[in-house]
């Protein structure tokens, strides 16, 4: 648990990084009892660099020389230059190019982290190209794999929030091509499943947030700058991405044939009128709404997580401490918003 004191800040990107790929040591035994080397596919988005690192370490930790590797376009050459200094191969590729894609070496396990999902309208069919056929093709290149797959918490429909999120027994109804295209992903990658015995855990995520980027970070921003938030969407779930990234490597030994599908967020709903006001009192100044909370939100049930794997280390007031902090400090971000208002899927 996070203690006390540790609610005050995380005072530089080094000390964030070095949180979010620290393994903890329930995470080094379950890398410990895999079988081979790991290979993260789209390594080089929000989560997968500390994802990649973070198993790195993990594998250290168990005393254990596996290689880790992480594959990306890596239009940002830093990216790669962190991973490699923390002992991660990297591999620079387009997997759009069948050669590139038949070239990459096997891998014992996989977590494939390779989508898109902003600029999908106007662009649809390039991210069904990425999110579809190039996630059929990837999984037929690796049929003897164990996989985590990202989807997102998006293939389900909005929800009442009276009834709380939808857990895995809720029959997907996603909401606009990004959503259907994420199903579209989860069924490719069941196919071959079903087809070679490839096991397979189906990883439905929403919303894991760090202090750069995220539902909270979204909030508190606008928060900060004194502009009024929509709470249309009036709930949410989020979850810390160092809790995430550690679900999504231990998922690896929940993998099977059909695939295991299992929802990732934290346990609260959470209101966002809510949030506006504890960002406010943290800064000092007035909340501002507008809009009233649509009677269903986007959430996710993650109660078969926990049981799995146990409730996430760092809970929801460590957050806001941290994501509050972090804003007053005019520290650096990530520039990538969440647009967790959308309620048409328009992406």
């Amino acid at each position: 648990m996070v203690a006390q004191e540790e609610r005050r800040g995380i005072a530089s990107v080094e000390e964030l990084e070095d949180r979010l790929t620290t393994p903890s040591e329930a995470l080094v035994s379950d890398l410990a009892a895999l079988d081979g080397d790991l290979m993260v596919i789209g390594a080089a988005g929000k989560m997968g660099p500390t994802l990649a690192t973070l198993a790195k370490r993990g594998f250290m930790v168990a005393g254990l020389d596996r290689t880790v590797t992480a594959v990306a376009r890596f239009s940002d050459a830093a990216t790669r230059e962190r991973l490699e200094a923390a002992g991660v191969a990297t591999i620079a590729a387009d997997l759009h190019d069948a050669s590139q894609l038949a070239s990459l070496p096997e891998a014992s396990n996989i977590v494939y982290m390779l989508g898109t999902k902003f600029g999908t309208t106007g662009a649809e069919h390039q991210t069904w190209a990425t999110n579809t056929y190039l996630a059929g093709k990837v999984a037929e290149r690796f049929p003897q794999a164990r996989w985590t797959v990202f989807s997102s918490g998006n293939v389900y429909p909005l929800r009442p929030v009276v009834q709380g999120g939808a857990d895995e027994s809720v029959t997907p109804d996603p909401v606009g091509e990004y959503a259907q295209s994420c199903l579209a992903r989860e069924r490719l990658f069941e196919h071959v499943s079903r087809q070679t015995g490839m096991p397979v855990t189906i990883y439905r995520l929403n919303y894991a947030i760090d202090l750069r980027y995220g539902v909270l970070f979204d909030i508190a921003s606008q928060v900060h700058r004194g502009e009024a938030v929509d709470i249309s969407m009036g709930n949410v779930n989020v979850i810390w991405q160092g809790d995430a990234n550690e679900i999504a490597l231990r998922a690896l030994r929940l993998a099977s044939s059909p695939p295991t599908v299992l929802n990732v967020t934290g346990p609260e709903t959470i209101s966002v009128r809510w949030l506006v006001e504890q960002f406010a009192a943290r800064f000092g100044v007035e909340p501002k709404i507008v809009g009233e909370e649509a009677e269903t939100a986007l959430l996710n049930n993650a109660a078969a997580s926990f049981g799995h794997f146990g409730y996430p280390s760092v809970p929801l007031v460590t957050m806001l401490d941290w994501v509050a902090d972090w804003i007053e400090r005019d520290m650096p971000t990530l520039n990538k918003p969440t647009h967790f208002q959308e309620r048409e899927g328009k992406f």
